[in-house]
């Protein structure tokens, strides 16, 4: 079953962040709270960020446009479109140097109640 188009979820995402006031979108393509496998298409307008945040479990960030920065403790990564991240299991943030549309997939621990 067809999912969506990337190329298609990265301009309906950045035309959803730049008319929100938090310059940002979220939307779950696969999983949800019962599932142990989620993607979500994130979209960040320039100089826009998610604070630190506890890591949801095991997890990959794949920048589908833009430029990003993660940081996990003393760590920095940048990433650009293409690139493919493993988001380090301990609290993180993330910046966006450009406009920038990423699919974060995450498994969930088991046994966390989750």
């Amino acid at each position: 079953m067809l999912l969506g188009s990337l190329p298609d979820l990265v301009h309906e995402h950045l035309r959803r962040a730049r008319e929100g006031s938090a310059g940002r979108s979220a939307h779950t393509l696969y999983g949800g709270h019962d599932k142990h496998l989620r993607q979500t298409v994130i979209a960040l307008l320039a100089d826009r960020g998610l604070e630190e945040h506890d890591s949801p479990g095991e997890a990959t960030l794949q920048v589908l446009s833009g430029r990003v920065r993660l940081e996990a403790g003393d760590t920095t990564t940048d990433a650009a479109a293409g690139d493919l991240v493993e988001i380090p299991p301990m609290r993180h943030a993330l910046h966006a140097y450009d406009d920038s549309v990423l699919l974060l997939t995450v498994t969930k621990r088991l046994g966390t109640g989750d």
